[in-house]
């Protein structure tokens, strides 16, 4: 899980962070590092924004710690706190932009959870699990390992952060939650490693980011949104509908998943994983809905707003990192950045 690659720079600032972080913190770092950071906020396209994505992952990745070529000391590092600050508002502001949700329901957890199941219910017309299902190729289901493995090798590790965040129910169903990501203290049904052993079975590597290359930006983007809510306290609320919307959203494109990936002749060690998460997720999104979105509300009603950006946030992000993998593969061109072969079968 833990990585010592060497990644390729996507521009100024990746690079310049490619070389900083492999060292101890420097003084000399943040002028330039601040400088390009301030061009990037300014992209037209943030979200899409190579070298901006892979600077905001290579930079969060020091907290994570599955980087080991990375240097713990930078972790609270004042220069880079401040540089990774400059991407991260700029990307907030994309965010709230772009993100349109219907009028706030009550704040009670009966209405906030029916709100988000209306939110998130699902829509007719392609999707990324109906193609999955019926029409992908082994080549595109090993793509759609190599994508996923940005997140899901670290699977509920940026929701976590927001444990100390909050308080009561909301804590509990939270926890509650992430004990059932955590393998519920058994290591070999960690979701995260079941995923890993997906991986392997389809005759891909699972080191944390050996694929990071191939990851196109918008992937980067869903990731590093998880990171930013997760990692600041204000956004306890926008974390909160995030897990929200994503739980809501995962039982059904799983089963197509899986589905999938039997037509094609894998075995039970790669459909393992998303058999699991068919059933997990049913269960878990009535309790992100009332018990931990709604409750949060309930006891915190200033935080309504960002609960529902949150949600809404995950479900715009996710539907572009969808329809670009569905689109590519429609064409017949690979969804991956940079056209690498993944290895064996």
């Amino acid at each position: 899980m833990r990585s010592t690659l060497t990644f390729s720079s996507r521009g100024a600032l990746s690079e310049l962070l490619i070389d900083a972080l492999t060292g101890p913190p420097v003084d000399s770092f943040e002028a330039d590092a601040a400088r390009i950071a301030n061009i990037l906020a300014c992209s037209p396209d943030i979200l899409h924004d190579d070298d901006a994505q892979l600077s905001l992952f290579l930079m969060y990745s020091v907290h994570y710690g599955s980087i080991t070529q990375f240097d713990a000391e930078w972790e609270w590092n004042p220069g880079l706190i401040r540089v990774r600050g400059i991407l991260e508002a700029a990307m907030e502001v994309a965010l709230r932009a772009a993100v349109q949700p219907p009028v706030a329901p009550d704040a009670t957890a009966d209405a906030v959870a029916e709100y988000l199941f209306a939110l998130t219910a699902p829509t007719p017309g392609p999707s990324l699990s109906r193609f999955m299902a019926k029409s992908a190729t082994v080549e595109q289901a090993r793509e759609f390992l190599v994508l996923r493995s940005v997140y899901t090798l670290r699977e509920a590790d940026p929701h976590s952060w927001a444990i100390p965040r909050l308080t009561g129910r909301a804590k509990a169903a939270l926890v509650e939650i992430q004990a059932d990501e955590y393998g519920g203290g058994r290591p070999q049904r960690i979701h995260a490693e079941i995923f890993a052993r997906a991986m392997r079975g389809a005759g891909l590597d699972a080191t944390y980011a050996t694929h990071i290359d191939a990851v196109p930006p918008i992937l980067l983007a869903s990731h590093n949104m998880m990171s930013l809510f997760g990692l600041h306290r204000r956004l306890r609320g926008a974390i909160v509908g995030h897990l929200a919307a994503f739980e809501m959203t995962s039982s059904l494109p799983n089963r197509g998943y899986a589905d999938g990936f039997r037509r094609l002749g894998f075995g039970d060690e790669v459909t393992e994983y998303f058999d699991e998460h068919v059933e997990a997720d049913a269960v878990h999104e009535q309790i992100a809905g009332r018990d931990l979105a709604g409750a949060l509300v309930e006891s915190e009603p200033e935080l309504l707003n960002d609960v529902i950006f949150g949600a809404a946030a995950c479900l715009l992000v996710d539907d572009m990192v969808a329809d670009d993998i569905r689109e590519a593969w429609e064409h017949g061109h690979s969804a991956l950045r940079v056209a690498t072969p993944l290895g064996g079968a």
